[in-house]
C-alpha cells in the first residue's frame, strides 16, 4: 500500500462527531524508507504498536474534534473502568485478508464481534468501499454502550486480543519496581486518555443518560459507576496498583490507615466474635480494641508477637475470628512468624490479617506467606512524601468485597487527589525503600556500637530477637530504628533537639527524616509507669530514615550523640 493513497474512512457521521478529520503526522512525514521504527499510543484504543517508515504506516493520523475525548472518556469511566471492561474489538477487511489481523487476534475479535453494532460494520464497509485502491487497514472498535470509536490502525500487535486486565496484563515486567511505575495504568488504564499520567477525576456522582442504562447497571446487565462514595476512576487505578504489587485479588483505598483496620475490624468480627492481637502495636488501634470493640461485645486476647503457644491456646479456647498483628510491630519492630502462624489460624478458621506499613509491599509479601489480608497506612512509604493521608486493604476479592459494602455505608472516602498524589509516589517507591533500607542499616550497626546508646531495636541487626525469621520472610527491614539513649528524657531531648536534618513528627516513611520520641509524641498523656507497661521508656527514640544522603544523615546523628 503507498503512504500516499491512504484516504480517511468515512466512519463518523457528522451529527455525532463534527469536525472529524485527517492531517498529517509531522513526526512520520518525510519518514525515509527503512527508517527507524516508531511508537505511538493511541488515544482512544490505548494500544501501542510499532510504525516504520517503509510504507507500513499512512503518513497521516486520525484527529479528532476537541471535545471527542472528553466525551469518549465520559462514557469510558462510567462503563469500562470500574471492573477495566472495555470491548475491543477488531473489524475483518474483506478485500484483503492478508492485512488483517494477526491469527491470535482475529480469533479474539471474531469471539466478541457480537457486541459490535450494525451501524459500526456499516460504516467499516463504507470506510473500505471509500479507499478501493488500498490496501485497507483493520480497524479496532471501542464499544461503550451506545457509541463506538472505530480508529484506523494497522500493523497491530498479536497482543491485542490480551489487552484486558487481567493477570497477565503486566507479564512483561520482571520487578516490584517496574509495577511501581506502571502497574494500574500502562494498557489496563479504564480512563481513555493518551496522557502518561493518569487524569484525577474530581466528581462526586455519575450520570446515566437513560433510565434504561440505570436499570441495566441495576440488575447487573452492565457496568458503571454511581457515586463518589462508591468508587472513583482514579481511586481504581491506585487500587489496581497496590494490588499488583501485593499479588492480591483485590484492594480497597481508604481516608486514613486508621479507617481501614477499624472499617476491616467492624466488617469481619461478628458482635460478640474474638480478637488476638500482640502487645506492641500502634496505640490508636490498640485503644479502638480496648475502648470500642467491647461496646459490641468483641472481646479480645493480647500476646507477645512471638508468643506461637499463646496464640494456640486462644485460638483452641475461643472462637477466634482474626488475628490482627503488625510485622514488623510499631515501634519496636517485632516479626511475627506469618506463615506459622497463618497455618495455626486457619485449621480454627480464623483470618489473619497483618499491618504491613513498617515492612512496605517490597520487603514482605504477606500474603504470599499465607495471609488472608494485609492492611497499609499509605500515608507512610506508599504516598511516601509526607503531603497525603490514606489506607489500603488487600486480599482475595470475597473478604475485600465484604469490608467494601460496610465501608460504601460508613463512608471514609478517598479523593481522588489524595489518590492521584500517592500514584504519582508509588512510582518512586522501589528507589525510596532501596535508600531507606540501605541507610537504617548501616546506622543501626553504627548506634549498636556507640557507647552512648544502650539499645538498638532492628530487624537487620544479628541481636533482634526475629532477626532470623526477619530474613526468611522479608528481602529488607525498613527505614525505621529504633533505639535507647544511655540516659534519662532530658538526655534524650537533648539529642533530639540537637540534629539538624531530621524532623520532630508523628509518622514515617516520607522521603524526609522523621525523629520522636514516643514517651512524649505518642504517650505523653499516660504516666511513667503506664508508659512502662507497653515499654515505652522515656530515653526510647524512633528515627525514620528518609532519601537524604548517608553520609549527612550519619554526620547529624553522630554530632547530636557528641552532644550529650
Amino acid at each position: 500500500m503507498a503512504v500516499s493513497s491512504f484516504q480517511c474512512p468515512t466512519i463518523f457521521s457528522s451529527s455525532s462527531i463534527s469536525g472529524f478529520q485527517c492531517r498529517s503526522d509531522p513526526d512520520l512525514v518525510g519518514s525515509p524508507v527503512g527508517g527507524s521504527s516508531r511508537r505511538r499510543v493511541n488515544a482512544t484504543a490505548g494500544i501501542s504498536s510499532s510504525f516504520t517508515g517503509d510504507g507500513g504506516l499512512s503518513s497521516r493520523i486520525l484527529r479528532f474534534p476537541p471535545n471527542f475525548v472528553r466525551q469518549l472518556s465520559i462514557k469510558a469511566r462510567r462503563n469500562c473502568s470500574n471492573i477495566g471492561v472495555a470491548q475491543i474489538v477488531a473489524a475483518k477487511w474483506s478485500n484483503n485478508p492478508s492485512s488483517g489481523l494477526p491469527s491470535a487476534a482475529a480469533a479474539a475479535a471474531a469471539s466478541s464481534a457480537s457486541a459490535v453494532s450494525s451501524a459500526a460494520s456499516a460504516a467499516t464497509a463504507s470506510s473500505a468501499a471509500a479507499a478501493p485502491e488500498a490496501a485497507a487497514p483493520p480497524v479496532v472498535v471501542l464499544k461503550s454502550v451506545d457509541e463506538e470509536v472505530v480508529v484506523a490502525k494497522e500493523g497491530i500487535r498479536e497482543k491485542i486480543g490480551s489487552v484486558q486486565l487481567t493477570d497477565s496484563k503486566h507479564s512483561f515486567l520482571s520487578s516490584d519496581g517496574s509495577l511501581t511505575v506502571h502497574a494500574g495504568e500502562r494498557l489496563g488504564r479504564g480512563i481513555v486518555t493518551d496522557a502518561i499520567t493518569t487524569p484525577v477525576v474530581n466528581t462526586s456522582a455519575y450520570f446515566f443518560k437513560k433510565t434504561a442504562e440505570l436499570i441495566d447497571f441495576k440488575e447487573k446487565r452492565s457496568v458503571s459507576f454511581e457515586y463518589g462514595r462508591y468508587g472513583n476512576p482514579t481511586t481504581v487505578v491506585l487500587e489496581e496498583k497496590i494490588s499488583a504489587l501485593e499479588g492480591a485479588e483485590s484492594t480497597l483505598v481508604m481516608a486514613s490507615g486508621m479507617c481501614a483496620s477499624t472499617v476491616m475490624l467492624l466488617a469481619l468480627v461478628p458482635a460478640g466474635g474474638h480478637i488476638v492481637t500482640t502487645t506492641d502495636c500502634y496505640r490508636k488501634t490498640r485503644i479502638f480494641m480496648e475502648n470500642f470493640l467491647p461496646k459490641l461485645g468483641i472481646t479480645v486476647t493480647v500476646i507477645d508477637p512471638a508468643d506461637i503457644a499463646g496464640l494456640e491456646a486462644a485460638v483452641n479456647e475461643f472462637k477466634v475470628s482474626l488475628f490482627f498483628t503488625e510485622s514488623p510491630t510499631n515501634p519496636f519492630l517485632r516479626c511475627v512468624d506469618i506463615e506459622l502462624v497463618s497455618e495455626i489460624c486457619h485449621k480454627r478458621g480464623t483470618l489473619v490479617c497483618i499491618d504491613g506499613t513498617f515492612a512496605t509491599p517490597l520487603n514482605q509479601k504477606a500474603l504470599a506467606l499465607g495471609a488472608d489480608l494485609v492492611v497499609h497506612s499509605a500515608t507512610k512509604y506508599i504516598g511516601g512524601h509526607n503531603d497525603v493521608l490514606a489506607g489500603c486493604i488487600c486480599g482475595s476479592l470475597k473478604l475485600v468485597s465484604e469490608i467494601r459494602n460496610l465501608h460504601h455505608v460508613l463512608g471514609g472516602t478517598l479523593n481522588p487527589n489524595a489518590a492521584y498524589l500517592i500514584i504519582r509516589g508509588m512510582k518512586t517507591l522501589h528507589l525510596r525503600v532501596q535508600q531507606q533500607n540501605s541507610t537504617a542499616f548501616r546506622m543501626a550497626e553504627i548506634l549498636e556500637a556507640h557507647p552512648k546508646v544502650s539499645h538498638v531495636y532492628y530487624p537487620g541487626l544479628a541481636s533482634h530477637p526475629e532477626h532470623e525469621l526477619a530474613k526468611r520472610q522479608m528481602t529488607g527491614f525498613g527505614g525505621v530504628v529504633s533505639f535507647e539513649i544511655d540516659g534519662d528524657i532530658e538526655t534524650t531531648i537533648k539529642f533530639v533537639d540537637s540534629l539538624k536534618i531530621p524532623y520532630i513528627a508523628p509518622s514515617f516513611g516520607g522521603c524526609e527524616s522523621i525523629v520522636d520520641q514516643p514517651a512524649i509524641m505518642s504517650y505523653w498523656d499516660l504516666p511513667q509507669e503506664e508508659r512502662l507497661k507497653y515499654g515505652i521508656k522515656d530515653n526510647l527514640v524512633r528515627f525514620s530514615f528518609g532519601v537524604e544522603d548517608f553520609e549527612d544523615v550519619k554526620a547529624d546523628i553522630l554530632q547530636a550523640l557528641e552532644a550529650i
